[in-house]
């Protein structure tokens, strides 16, 4: 299941987590955020389900090579 978690801080500040996303698709889901919020991402960080795609797709091409 796909989430985006918002938090609205006390200080007015905003703070998102994605959950169940792989890849860039999270981005996507910070982008809408930023554009309801007429905001700009102040920092972020990927969690492993980012890179986790990465490293997959690296495999796979690894196999597809040996297959030759």
């Amino acid at each position: 299941m796909k989430k985006l978690v918002v938090q609205l801080r006390s200080d007015g500040s905003v703070a998102a987590e994605t959950f169940g996303m792989t890849g860039a698709e999270c981005l996507d889901y910070i982008e809408q955020l930023e554009a309801l919020l007429d905001a700009e991402t102040a920092s972020s960080q990927f969690t492993e389900d980012y890179t986790r795609v990465a490293s997959a797709a690296s495999d796979s091409l690894v196999q597809e090579d040996r297959d030759r």
